[in-house]
């Protein structure tokens, strides 16, 4: 039961996430608010990214930063971000899909070459915060690129501004 809630909304928050990245034109990939922020593709491509990590957290009770490589590929194209996230996006699928709910409630944690970076709590707690809220938030971040860039915004919760059907 947990596990197709946590479907449902997995499927409709990555439709809204692939709206959002297919909004990006190359044009903004470079444009960051201030020296301590991400660029726009730096941003986008932690949010594709954040989707490699279901398999990881869905799969194992250690997610060991250490050993964790990535290779975001050429993010100076926003094509190549949303073709990321789209592969990324598949096999979080697939991760949730076979997920074991059983296991809900089994301690998770963080590592980093031993070092505890996200103490232990339960696999559910990890899943609605590190991946599904983490995910939401930096949403939020790209959608203030976007309309910092004089860019339009998709509608993910209801219509926009830049919605003129409205």
């Amino acid at each position: 039961m947990i596990k197709q809630a946590l479907l449902g909304e997995f499927l409709h928050e990555a439709e809204s996430t692939r709206k959002l990245l297919n909004a990006i034109p190359d044009s903004a990939l470079e444009w960051k608010p201030s020296e301590k922020n991400w660029t726009t593709a730096q941003l986008a491509s932690h949010i594709a990214e954040v989707y490699n990590w279901y398999e990881d957290t869905f799969n194992k009770d250690v997610f060991d930063m250490g050993t964790y490589q990535y290779d975001k590929g050429d993010i100076s194209i926003a094509k190549n971000i949303v073709e990321k996230f789209e592969e990324n996006v598949a096999r979080a699928h697939e991760a949730l899909n076979n997920w074991d709910e059983s296991t809900a409630m089994n301690d998770w944690r963080m590592e980093m070459n031993g070092n505890v970076i996200f103490p232990p709590m339960p696999k559910i707690q990890v899943v609605r915060g590190f991946l599904f809220n983490h995910l939401y938030h930096h949403r939020g971040e790209l959608i203030v690129y976007l309309r910092s860039t004089g860019n339009n915004v998709p509608g993910i919760y209801g219509p926009t501004a830049d919605d003129n059907s409205f």
